[in-house]
């Protein structure tokens, strides 16, 4: 894989960028990466890009967010037990798949993230000027263990399914279930994320999926990408990149779904 080492840490750069400011784990990039540019199978990429994850390479974009008092280590610690219970489980189920429905569930799933990301309705009003203000000072609920390991379970599954990290489900959850401030709940994430995902990746290495010379690569630029994004969301509104980052879920969604 020499001859594609620098794609490949380009393809983590850009994944830790989008990690450290949206707390996704990578793969929601990693994946469709591997696969669109550098024509992986579906499960290659997303054991490479479980395999990626392995490696702590959030580490400095959480130190970040800890520093700047926007992460609850009590919360990723019981997403981080469910994480580890659900993995296994999705990466198992997705070796029983046939590739073709696999592909289309993936790119219903990244729909589903891209409405999520671009908020095309709050994008819409906003342009109307009919968008009333948003209050950032609303109190976090306070949430039992168990909904938490509930997070961390469904998570889990997603990310053995789809090579994801679990943070696509993390996120959206922390701000509508906790009430979390977008950048904490961001926070949170990458530090559940920290946990190894070896549970998730051993059906992958088992049934011939993993190729660890390739995850090394896209990990290194996942290092450095990750704590460029934490810096980035930490000094400027991310608003607008969330929505560009949406528009590129909803094109590679479509690419999945129809092609």
């Amino acid at each position: 894989m020499p001859e594609q080492g620098l794609a490949l840490v380009v393809v983590g750069l850009v994944a830790g960028v989008a990690s450290g400011m949206f707390g996704i784990g990578g793969g929601l990039v990693i994946v469709p990466a591997l696969i669109l540019l550098l024509g992986f199978t579906q499960l290659a990429a997303n054991g490479t890009s479980l395999a990626a994850l392995l490696m702590p390479v959030s580490i400095f974009a959480v130190i970040a967010y800890y520093r700047a008092g926007l992460l609850n280590l009590s919360v990723a610690a019981w997403i981080a037990i469910g994480l580890f219970v659900g993995g296994y489980l999705g990466g198992t189920w997705a070796n029983d798949l046939p590739a073709d429905i696999l592909k289309k569930l993936y790119g219903i799933f990244l729909l589903v993230m891209a409405w999520r990301f671009a908020e095309p309705r709050k994008w819409l009003a906003a342009m109307r000027g009919t968008c009333a203000p948003q209050s950032d000072a609303e109190p976090e609920n306070e949430t039992t263990w168990y909904i938490l390991l509930i997070v961390g379970f469904g998570a889990g599954i997603m990310s053995g399914l789809f090579g994801i990290g679990g943070g696509a489900v993390i996120v959206p959850a922390l701000v509508a279930l906790l009430r979390f401030d977008q950048k904490r709940a961001v926070g949170t994430s990458l530090a559940a994320l920290l946990l190894p995902n070896i549970p998730v990746v051993i059906p992958y290495f088992t049934s011939g999926n993993l190729n660890f010379e390739t995850a090394l690569f896209v990990a290194l630029g996942l290092l450095f990408g990750a704590f460029a994004g934490a810096k980035i969301a930490l000094s400027l509104p991310s608003q607008t990149v969330k929505r560009l980052y949406g528009l590129f879920l909803l094109f590679v969604g479509l690419r999945f779904i129809f092609f």
